[in-house]
């Protein structure tokens, strides 16, 4: 099989030694993903164009193919193609009848060539050729040159003929690592990791930072949001989850800083925070979530003085969108279900919050701020790579995890119903409900309160982080059910 990855246009208008830098990228990101799945798949780069073979039709490593294409930044689109010799036009039309005819059947058609090289023959006749005899040899509908149902797609390269069997819409942006590395300032909801979806789309590689206010549920839950997006859309390349506790520079605000100015300051003290770790990492920008006036320390003279606490550049990808734009966002990348269930850390809620603070008073409230809180916090962060998480998770985790169930204990599946129906839990014997993660919390009083539940994921990540929310809520009959490895 084999696949033609297009570029994102912008791509296409880059210098020369720039162009053929993000052609190398985005050749090297995609053999990358795909050779971790099969060591057979080749994957060539040219000027316009980067090609992915495979020999052999197998239809689980086309669908792994085809995934890989639609998530990897700088596909504008691509095309599953067929590949001959180009022939005469009647052998054209026989390998053009062969592929289309049932596609066709009852229903009018197009034919499409594009054609690069010098032939004896202009486009327009070879389509004319291959569409009148579909027309005839075929049970189409007839050829509609205006509004057709299918439209017939051939290209042709020199001496190779290629037939188009699909096209996929692409992700589009940069290549992941074309672009200069961020530092995205992460709370686990909508904004920011539709943020940190943007960048990574953008061709920056995109770290994760994230200031605890919720303890180690929140933390998990956080880790999973950003688990999911690398693995989705920038596992090509490592990058770094940095947790930074924030409970006590929330005391200390909450303390010495008056409440109308409480949100702007916790805002600045996250700049800061994140100015240094990215000093550490070589890091020129943040990235947030924020949106103007969204909430009162989103006005624009309010962000213009949470922006004057650092002289880092600050990224923010949402700035002029709109909640349910942002939300919709999240819903196209597979985040929203994700995102909906993490709950809401908000550190302070100001009485009557300033939308127009002024610097001077801003520093008067800054300056009874106890300074060594916030290098405490800075020294006590902790950095792992993101790949390690699931580890991580696993060896911090306080719930019991069991991987044999007993009697009077019942599985809970908590995947999303796609990926139920794509990869049953088969455990013959065994009670199994089926209960989406973002239901669990509708759904968990109405469980027998004398058995136990085991919760399962397929990484033991999500299953983790909400038997910790449940068992912290008082739900002490929650456990963790990880299957042992065969």
């Amino acid at each position: 099989m084999k696949f033609i990855a297009k570029l994102f246009p912008e791509i296409t208008i880059k210098s020369r030694p720039v162009r053929k830098r993000m052609i190398q990228r985005l050749q090297s990101n995609l053999h990358n993903i795909l050779k971790r799945s099969c060591a057979d798949i080749k994957v060539q780069g040219h000027w316009d164009k980067v090609e992915v073979f495979l020999s052999g039709d197998d239809a689980e490593m086309r669908e792994l193919i085809v995934d890989v294409l639609q998530r990897t930044p700088g596909v504008q689109y691509f095309i599953e193609v067929q590949e001959y010799p180009l022939g005469d036009f009647d052998s054209v039309f026989q390998l053009t009848r062969e592929a289309y005819a049932d596609r066709i059947k009852g229903k009018t058609f197009k034919v499409r060539v594009k054609r690069a090289g010098q032939h004896d023959f202009k486009s327009p006749e070879l389509e004319r050729y291959v569409g009148g005899g579909l027309r005839e040899h075929t049970e189409a509908a007839g050829v509609d040159v205006h509004n057709p149902e299918v439209w017939v797609d051939l290209e042709i390269k020199d001496d190779k003929l290629y037939i188009i069997r699909d096209t996929f819409k692409g992700l589009g942006g940069y290549p992941l690592g074309s672009q200069q590395e961020v530092l995205s300032l992460i709370s686990g909801g909508f904004d920011s990791v539709v943020a940190s979806y943007m960048t990574m789309r953008r061709g920056c590689k995109t770290h994760f930072l994230f200031f605890n206010l919720g303890g180690a549920a929140h933390e998990i839950g956080v880790k999973q949001i950003a688990l999911y997006l690398w693995q989705k859309y920038g596992s090509s390349g490592r990058v770094k989850f940095i947790t930074v506790p924030f409970e006590e520079v929330v005391g200390e605000i909450l303390q010495s800083v008056h409440h109308s100015h409480m949100g702007v300051v916790l805002k600045r003290m996250m700049m800061r925070a994140g100015e240094q770790v990215a000093n550490r990492m070589k890091i020129d920008a943040l990235v947030t979530g924020e949106s103007i006036a969204q909430v009162s320390s989103q006005t624009l003279p309010n962000l213009a003085l949470i922006d004057a606490s650092t002289q880092k550049l600050v990224v923010r990808p949402l700035v002029v969108m709109d909640k349910q734009d942002i939300i919709d966002v999240s819903k196209q990348i597979g985040t929203y279900d994700l995102a909906k269930c993490m709950p809401e850390y908000c550190g302070v809620i100001s009485d009557r919050p300033t939308t127009h603070a002024k610097i001077d008073r801003l520093e008067e409230e800054e300056s009874n701020f106890d300074e060594e809180v916030l290098e405490k916090a800075l020294q006590s962060a902790q950095v792992i790579s993101i790949d390690e998480i699931v580890e991580d998770i696993n060896s911090h985790a306080k719930v019991e995890a069991l991987s044999k169930v007993s009697e009077n204990q019942v599985i809970i599946d908590i995947r999303a119903p796609h990926e139920q129906e794509k990869k049953p839990l088969n455990m013959p014997g065994c009670e199994i409900l089926a209960i989406p993660f973002y239901s669990l919390g509708g759904k968990v009083d109405g469980l027998e309160p004398e058995k136990e539940y085991l919760l399962y994921c397929e990484k033991g990540v999500m299953s983790q982080m909400h038997a910790q929310q449940l068992q912290d809520s008082g739900y002490q009959n929650i456990k963790v059910f990880r299957p042992a490895v065969q």
